[in-house]
């Protein structure tokens, strides 16, 4: 049981109860306990929070219009939120930055994430590949970097204080991001080079990256490189895999440092902003709509930006493209809210997915825009399976499912009114309980 399902099936207690008392919010609260110890969050800090929530629970009143299990779910995001940490937001300007990190904590990789996540926002990037200690590190940056389109300094069997300065004068783009060594530990030849490219490069940015799945700790790790070198914020990688994420958070909490990002998969678009309010959010299966939002606005296709007026097999395939590249259906449920949904149906979907996309690449132009002409010859079908691989009896299911979803698309456009109102819901300033 990861800490996200512990939490709301402790909350759950509370649905439909008419009257809540003292038995069962101790009940409740014995399970969010539970859940976050075996998330690894710090037991003192479990202690504190249970004891703030049942105080509240105990002695306020719910506001009008909400009943008590609704107060109570309020209070446990407010103090859930208290203990996840603070976040800070990356400024969008020229500057150096710093990253630092041990052996397995996914540094080179989050430098890419990184670099991405700039160049989307209008800055231009370099890295110095300045990690001598990992075999792979040099070959691993040098592709990432040709695959987000940044630029790319090193030199093999440098000294890694050569290896910044020369970079620094080479590289003249808006943000250098500078790639550190790492070791299984943190010693003092590792601190000794990193306080040496410290001096050279004068970063205005220190960033540590560490993996979620180290837990508590994250605690001593980060107070450790911010006495070597002073920290200005934090990294936390394996966010979507780790069930010690948890712990990680408020360790860092309680170590004082502020977190930057979280990584929340595999792909190179997978790293988000932490906002304590909305992870906790998450943990609850509250929808982030505007996190939705930003993932379909980066995913869409150039020309795609609504939904479109007539949906045919041409525009549905648009849209399917642009869903993918989304990420993983996990990822897209997780963001609305629907994170109990099974392994074995996000499967299905994603197998379907797989499906529909080699049925409509076996399409022609006139077969995607009317898929009446495949319906009146079948000789079509046959020639779409021996293209695609499919069998013929998935290609017509598929025919079929696609005229009813029509249908039910062109009753929704008629209605435009509604349409506005769930955008409004989407664009939303938040939800409340």
């Amino acid at each position: 049981m990861n800490l996200a399902e512990g939490i709301r099936n402790a909350l759950a207690k509370l649905t439909g109860k008419s009257i809540i008392d003292e038995s069962t919010i101790k009940s409740m609260i014995k399970d969010i306990q539970r859940a976050l110890i075996l998330s690894d969050v710090n037991i003192e800090l479990v202690y504190k929070l249970s004891k703030e929530i049942e105080k509240r629970a105990k002695t306020e009143k719910p506001p009008v219009g909400r009943t008590m299990a609704e107060h109570i779910h309020a209070i446990v995001y407010e103090e859930l939120t208290k203990i996840m940490g603070e976040g800070r937001k990356l400024e969008l300007k020229p500057q150096r930055i710093m990253m630092l990190g041990l052996f397995g904590s996914g540094k080179t990789t989050q430098i890419g994430k990184l670099s991405h996540y700039l160049m989307k926002r209008g800055m231009s990037v370099g890295v110095i590949a300045a990690d001598m200690m990992r075999p792979a590190a040099y070959e691993q940056l040098e592709q990432l970097s040709k695959q987000v389109g940044c630029s790319f300094y090193g030199k093999k069997g440098a000294k890694s204080t050569d290896v910044v300065r020369e970079g620094l004068q080479k590289l003249k783009n808006d943000i250098i991001i500078i790639d550190t060594s790492g070791r299984d530990a943190l010693d003092d030849e590792l601190i000794k080079e990193l306080k040496e490219i410290d001096e050279i490069a004068k970063p205005d940015e220190k960033i540590l990256v560490m993996s979620a799945d180290i837990g508590q700790i994250a605690k001593q790790q980060a107070e450790e490189f911010n006495n070597a070198v002073g920290l200005t914020g934090v990294i936390i990688t394996k966010m979507d895999g780790s069930g010690k994420g948890g712990g990680a958070l408020t360790a860092c909490g309680v170590a004082g440092v502020k977190i930057l990002f979280i990584g929340v998969g595999e792909k190179i678009d997978d790293i988000e902003e932490f906002k304590p309010e909305k992870f906790v959010g998450r943990l609850l299966g509250v929808p982030d709509f505007e996190a939705l939002m930003e993932k379909i606005k980066a995913a869409a296709p150039e020309g795609i930006e609504e939904v479109p007026e007539e949906l045919n097999i041409e525009t549905f395939y648009k849209q399917l493209k642009a869903a993918r590249k989304m990420g993983p259906l996990k990822g897209v449920f997780e963001t609305m809210g629907m994170v109990n949904v099974p392994k074995e149906v996000l499967e299905q979907g994603e197998q379907k997915m797989d499906l529909y996309e080699a049925i409509i690449n076996s399409m022609t132009k006139a077969e995607r825009k009317n898929p009446d002409l495949i319906r009146k010859q079948p000789s079509r079908i046959d020639r779409i399976s021996k293209g695609s691989g499919v069998p013929p009896a998935v290609i017509k299911e598929f025919i079929s499912q696609f005229g009813k979803m029509k249908k039910i698309y062109e009753r929704l456009q008629k209605n435009k009114g509604m349409q506005k109102n769930l955008m409004k819901m989407f664009k939303g300033k938040g939800l409340g309980f």
